[in-house]
């Protein structure tokens, strides 16, 4: 008896020694993380989640202040400030990362997912994973996957009821060269631009129209400035979850896991917060006045085939390699 209790009483010193060190590795830090969306958007959701798990795993320790809304300025400013060190965190569409990593673009090819079901199992698998590998050496660290959700088409000119009806508009787009081709592949005039800036360039017609997830085209008002939205559903954006390398290089392992598994089990809440307002965004656009069009299937198939010489380009531009292990990995989740 004696002999068991000594074994139950070095087993809860070792516990409480290992949960001090523990502690003791985890400093007072506050770090800043930061997002295109404003707050009440499912990214917004995912990152408060991730602020409470922070908080919770560190003591208090941790300390993550938000800064949504683009306040900090638009994705590549981001991307340098995480490689300068200035900027802790940040939330963003991975494919916009192929200006750093040329296979990201992958991520922004036209038409790959059918659903979330096969986006789930791409970035959550070995691919994800060794994709978001490949950005160590450019000052990156990715720790997990969000979901933005499938982009549509707003214009405020005209209802799109044809391919032939988004020829001539003015889109603004995510400032990296296959969404620059897509856009000119549909003879439409594409615009790059910082998020930041959209908003003010559709209120005053700089622009004719973008293309965004609907719960972006809510959170961010669009639909005040644009009449007609089109569900072409034309690409998936999943969002990566970075830190600063030089700022995770000066974290302890403990805090390294800290905030390694707080963006990890974010991640359920945040895809479901998306989903759910995925659902509920379409309803809220019609009722604020905005026009809600589909493509006819023959259509859809006619803006599929003008959109497969963008996709053949820059297949040779992610390589073999990635492309057919990502094409592995969405035949792999449709069995």
């Amino acid at each position: 008896m004696k002999r068991l209790f000594l074994k139950t009483l070095i087993a809860a010193v070792a516990v409480a020694a290992a949960s001090l060190a523990g502690a003791q590795d985890v400093k007072e830090r506050t770090l800043k993380l930061a997002t295109q969306n404003p707050k009440g958007h499912p990214t917004v959701t995912g990152m408060e989640k991730f602020v409470d798990l922070v908080k919770a795993k560190s003591g208090g320790k941790i300390k993550v202040n938000l800064f949504p809304g683009g306040v900090l300025g638009g994705d590549q400013a981001n991307v340098s400030a995480l490689q300068g060190g200035t900027l802790e965190m940040v939330v963003m569409n991975s494919g916009i990362l192929a200006s750093q990593v040329k296979e990201f673009a992958v991520f922004d090819f036209p038409f790959q997912f059918a659903n979330s079901k096969e986006a789930d199992a791409v970035v959550d698998g070995p691919f994800g994973k060794a994709m978001h590998d490949k950005l160590g050496d450019k000052g990156l660290v990715g720790l997990a996957y969000w979901e933005l959700g499938f982009r549509d088409l707003t214009n405020g000119k005209r209802a799109i009821h044809k391919v032939e009806d988004i020829a001539g508009l003015k889109l603004r787009v995510i400032p990296n060269p296959i969404n620059l081709d897509w856009v000119k592949a549909l003879d439409a005039n594409p615009v790059p631009m910082a998020f930041p800036e959209v908003y003010a360039a559709l209120e005053s017609r700089a622009l004719d129209g973008q293309e965004n997830p609907v719960t972006v085209i809510l959170a961010n008002k669009f639909g005040e400035v644009q009449k007609h939205l089109t569900l072409t559903h034309h690409q998936y954006n999943p969002q990566s979850v970075l830190i600063s390398k030089k700022v995770w290089d000066g974290f302890s392992p403990a805090e390294k896991k800290i905030i390694a598994d707080a963006a990890r089990e974010a991640t359920p809440a945040q895809r479901q917060a998306a989903r759910e307002a995925t659902n509920t965004a379409l309803d809220q656009l019609k009722k604020a006045g905005m026009q809600v069009t589909e493509l006819p299937a023959p259509e859809m198939t006619k803006l599929r085939d003008k959109l497969r010489p963008v996709i053949a380009k820059y297949s040779v531009a992610v390589g073999q390699e990635t492309l057919q292990a990502f094409q592995a990995e969405i035949a792999k989740a449709r069995k």
